[in-house]
C-alpha cells in the first residue's frame, strides 16, 4: 500500500497533534514514527502540518508512518473514554474527539486502523472468505480478523468469543475439506478439533520433550474451552438458567488464545505439506 495521506486527514492530524503534544514531544513522536528530515521551523500546528506533507512527498509508504503517528492515540485506553475524571470531576476528554475524528476519516476513505499500528486497505469492502484467507495462508489478514474480534471486547465480550471462535473452527473444517477428510457429523469446533489432531500429529504419548508436553496439553485444553464457552456463554446460544458473566478480561483471554492456537495449526499444517505427509515432530 503506497497512498498518500488525505488532505482532510493531514488537516485533522495536525490539530490533534498540536493539541496534545509538546513541541519536544512531537518531535519525538515524528522521528519514533520513522517521519523524513529534521522537525520544521514554526508553531506546533505548522510544524505538523509540514511534516505531514512532507511524508506524502518523500516517503516510500505515507500511510505506514501516519500508523504509528497514531498508534498511541488509537490504543492508550485513556483515549477511548469520552470523559475523563480530574479532582473528581468529569471533564470532556479532548483526546476522546479527536480519536473519533481520525476513525471517521480513515473509514470514509476506505481505511482502518488496525492494533500495532497498521493502516489497512479495504476495511468498508467485502474481504475474502475466511475459508480463502486459510487456503492462501495469508497470515496478515487473519490475523485483521482476530483484530476486528478484538474490536467487540469492550462493548459485547460475548460476540468477540464467538467470533474468536468462529475463526479456529473455520481453520479447523478448511484443513478437514483440504486434506479430504471425513467431516464430522458434529461441526461445532470440539467435534472438528478431533478430526484435525491426529492428522497433524497431535499425539502427546509421541512426543519427549516434558516442557513442552505441557504446553501443547495446556493448548488442546484451551481449544476445548473456547468451544465450551462459545457453547455455553457466547452470543450464539440463548442461556439457560445459568448466566455466565463473561467480561471483557475473559473475552481478551479467549480471543488472544485462539489467535495463538490458530497459527500454531496453520503453521502445523505447512510442516506437514513439507513433509509429504509425515506428522510434524514438535520435540524436535
Amino acid at each position: 500500500m503506497n497512498k498518500q495521506i488525505p488532505a482532510p486527514l493531514i488537516s485533522i492530524l495536525a490539530d490533534a497533534i498540536s493539541s496534545l503534544e509538546t513541541h519536544v514531544t512531537m518531535d519525538s513522536l515524528f522521528l519514533y514514527s520513522n517521519a523524513p528530515g529534521e522537525p520544521p521551523e514554526g508553531s506546533k500546528s505548522s510544524k505538523a502540518q509540514t511534516w505531514l506533507r512532507r511524508i506524502n512527498n518523500e516517503a516510500d509508504n505515507p500511510l505506514s508512518i501516519v500508523a504509528k503517528l497514531i498508534e498511541n492515540y488509537m490504543e492508550n485506553p485513556e483515549f477511548q473514554n469520552e470523559f475523563s475524571e480530574i479532582m473528581f470531576q468529569k471533564v470532556e476528554n479532548t483526546a476522546y474527539k479527536y480519536v473519533q475524528k481520525i476513525k471517521q476519516c480513515l473509514s470514509s476513505y476506505n481505511l482502518e486502523y488496525r492494533i500495532g499500528g497498521f493502516i489497512l486497505e479495504g476495511a468498508n469492502a467485502p474481504s475474502q472468505s475466511l475459508s480463502a484467507l486459510i487456503k492462501n495462508r495469508d497470515l496478515p489478514a487473519i490475523n485483521a480478523e482476530f483484530d476486528r474480534a478484538m474490536d467487540n471486547i469492550t462493548s459485547d465480550p460475548r460476540e468477540a468469543v464467538l467470533a474468536a471462535c468462529n475463526i479456529l473452527e473455520a481453520i479447523c473444517k478448511t484443513f478437514i475439506e483440504d486434506e479430504g477428510l471425513t467431516m464430522p457429523a458434529k461441526k461445532d469446533l470440539q467435534g472438528v478439533w478431533k478430526v484435525i489432531k491426529d492428522e497433524l500429529g497431535f499425539d502427546i504419548g509421541l512426543i519427549q520433550d516434558k516442557d513442552l508436553i505441557q504446553i501443547l496439553s495446556g493448548l488442546f485444553s484451551t481449544v476445548s474451552g473456547i468451544g465450551a464457552l462459545r457453547t455455553h456463554a457466547s452470543a450464539a446460544h440463548a442461556e439457560g438458567r445459568t448466566r455466565y458473566n463473561i467480561k471483557p478480561r475473559h473475552a481478551r483471554l479467549a480471543v488472544h488464545s485462539a489467535h495463538t492456537a490458530s497459527i500454531f495449526i496453520i503453521e502445523s499444517w505447512d510442516e506437514k505439506k513439507l513433509k509429504s505427509n509425515v506428522k510434524p515432530n514438535f520435540s524436535s
